[in-house]
């Protein structure tokens, strides 16, 4: 069963169903770390960067919160991205690591319509995510983004993403563009947990960039907006399976 949040911290819209009062972190390890592209999938429109124009959610709502989050496991690029022309990143729960992310508290309904925009189906649906809680993992399809994971919880609700059906081991990694990078490093510099230095290690080490990409190339992508301290934020909350 999916949890609630207490009553003090759900929002009291009037015309509310309750199946769409149920909450879920929906953590982003990949391009929707930056916010203004988590937006296109919720409100709708073409993010910087993407030749795509994306439907929306049916609830257009910012995030309730958002938050800097370190996963269980490994991020790695893999495959050929249309939009970024170079690697993209994957999440693998079961390897060894740390994967850094951001997670949104979302609704249940809101999640759904993103995983279908993130797959290229029709929004609209709503996902039965028990199974994904309850065992960790649910297949929705073969796809590269059609397998549901549960990492772990946060604040006693469950932390949702999706990958590919495969291992990190079992596909050839490719390394990503520099401008798929740069919004990595942007997005995660955004999150306020990681220094600009701490994130250009974190990506140049990551396998499909690692012996490719140095973390000085990483830092440079990021420009001088950025310090090399952490910009002030809270630091990231880990999740525990």
């Amino acid at each position: 069963m999916r949890e609630r949040l207490a009553e003090s911290e759900r929002p009291t819209e009037p015309g509310r169903s309750a199946e769409a009062e149920e909450f879920v972190w929906y953590a982003a390890y990949g391009s929707n770390v930056h916010t203004a592209r988590l937006r296109a999938y919720l409100a709708g429109g073409a993010p910087p960067g993407a030749e795509c124009v994306y439907p929306g959610c049916r609830d257009a709502s910012e995030p309730v919160r958002s938050t800097a989050v370190e996963l269980p496991g490994a991020v790695y690029f893999a495959t050929e991205s249309p939009v970024w022309h170079g690697g993209r990143a994957f999440y693998d729960p079961g390897a060894r690591g740390v994967a850094y992310g951001r997670a949104h508290l979302l609704r249940a309904g809101q999640f759904s319509d993103l995983v279908a925009q993130e797959m290229g189906r029709p929004a609209g649906t709503d996902l039965d995510l028990t199974g994904a809680v309850a065992r960790g993992r649910l297949a929705l399809g073969p796809g590269r983004y059609e397998t549901l994971v549960c990492a772990g919880a946060l604040d006693g609700l469950p932390v949702l993403t999706f990958t590919a059906p495969w291992a990190l081991a079992d596909v050839p990694p490719r390394p990503p563009s520099p401008a798929y990078v740069r919004h990595l490093a942007a997005g995660l510099y955004e999150a306020g947990a990681w220094g600009a230095d701490e994130i250009a290690r974190y990506l140049a080490g990551l396998p499909g960039a690692a012996g490719l990409w140095t973390a000085a190339e990483v830092r440079e992508l990021l420009g001088g907006a950025a310090v090399s301290a952490a910009p002030g934020g809270p630091p990231a909350r880990p999740v525990r399976r």
